[in-house]
């Protein structure tokens, strides 16, 4: 397992740069992680991540875009706005999660 380094957190990825160990996650890396991707975190950005983060760690799955959307006020659209070109791959890399199924 590689090891990475950010805004003074070190924690564990695959070599996609996902979390393998998600309970590494915190909120305080999240912005890092972001702004690797290009995102600046809103409050409905964080609104998704919870929401992620608490599905989680009820089902042991990242949820999909449509989960996400039917159980947040968040519509696809806006998550695509949110979380530019493939935004469940992005949303889970923030949310320190394993890429949902079926993301390529």
């Amino acid at each position: 397992m590689t090891t990475a380094t950010l805004a003074g957190h070190e924690f564990h990825v695959n070599d996609e740069g996902f979390l393998t160990i998600p309970e590494e996650w915190n909120e305080e890396l999240a912005p890092a992680l972001a702004a690797q991707i290009g995102i600046t975190l809103t409050d409905q950005h964080w609104e998704v991540l919870r929401f992620l983060r608490a599905d989680f760690a009820e089902t042991g799955e990242t949820a999909t875009l449509r989960r996400t959307a039917t159980r947040t006020d968040v519509p696809v659209k806006q998550l695509f706005a949110l979380f530019p070109q493939k935004p469940a791959k992005k949303m889970a890399y923030v949310a320190g999660l394993p890429k949902p199924h079926g993301c390529v």
